[in-house]
C-alpha cells in the first residue's frame, strides 16, 4: 500500500492526562481535529484487532494487511463522523473493517464470476446439453441471490459466512462478535426462509 496514504508522525503532542493512557475515544476526538500524533497512538491500539477481524474474513494474509491499512486510513479521513453515542471507537473501527473485508471478498467473487462468464461465452460451440446445464446453473444462482435479499441483514450475513464461505458456527460468531447460540438461530431461521423462497420441499 502507498505509504503516503498514511499520515506521517510528528513531534509528540500530549493527549489527555499525561499520567494515563488516552482511550481510543479520546484519541478519535483528537484525530478529528487533525492531530497526527493522536492518530499514531490510535493506530497502535486498533491495528491488531482490525487486522485480526479482516484476516478471518479475507483469509489471504497479504490482502488482509492491505484491507486493514485501508480501514485505518479511513478512520483518519472520517474521524469527524465518529460520535461516542454510537458506540466505542473499537466497535466503530471493527464495523468499518467488517464492511471493507466483506467488500473485498465480494469483489474477488465478482472477478471469478466474470471469468466464468468469459469461459461460457468462449465455449458456445459445446454440445447443447452442456450449454443448457450451464445456463440453468446461472439461473439457479440468480434465484438464490434474489431469495437472499429476502432475509434480514443479520440472517444474510450469518448464512453467507456459514454456507458460502465455509465458516464454522464458532468462526461466524467470532467474526460477527455474536454468541454462537444466536448465530445458530440466525442461520436456522435464514435457511428456513431461503427454503420457502426457493420452493424447496423438505
Amino acid at each position: 500500500m502507498d505509504e503516503t496514504a498514511r499520515p506521517r508522525p510528528v513531534a509528540a503532542v500530549p493527549v489527555g492526562d499525561e499520567h494515563a493512557a488516552p482511550t481510543a475515544e479520546d484519541l478519535m476526538a483528537e484525530v478529528a481535529k487533525g492531530d497526527e500524533r493522536a492518530f499514531e497512538l490510535l493506530y497502535d491500539q486498533l491495528a491488531g484487532p482490525v487486522y485480526g477481524l479482516v484476516r478471518r474474513i479475507v483469509r489471504d494474509s497479504a490482502q488482509s494487511e492491505e484491507v486493514a491499512q485501508e480501514v485505518l486510513v479511513e478512520l483518519w479521513k472520517t474521524a469527524t463522523r465518529y460520535s461516542p453515542e454510537k458506540g466505542s471507537a473499537l466497535n466503530w473501527a471493527m464495523t468499518l473493517a467488517h464492511r471493507r473485508a466483506v467488500d473485498r471478498v465480494r469483489s474477488a467473487r465478482a472477478g471469478t464470476e466474470r471469468e466464468r462468464k468469459a469461459t461460457f461465452e468462449a465455449a458456445r460451440g459445446r454440445p447443447f446439453d452442456e450449454v443448457a446445464e450451464s445456463v440453468t446453473a446461472r439461473l439457479e444462482r440468480s434465484q438464490v441471490r434474489r431469495c437472499l435479499k429476502s432475509l434480514t441483514e443479520l440472517q444474510r450475513e450469518s448464512v453467507l459466512l456459514a454456507y458460502y464461505q465455509g465458516y464454522t458456527y464458532r468462526e461466524v460468531a467470532d467474526v460477527l462478535a455474536t454468541p454462537q447460540g444466536t448465530i445458530k438461530t440466525r442461520v436456522r431461521d435464514g435457511l428456513i426462509r431461503l427454503r420457502d423462497c426457493l420452493g424447496v420441499t423438505a
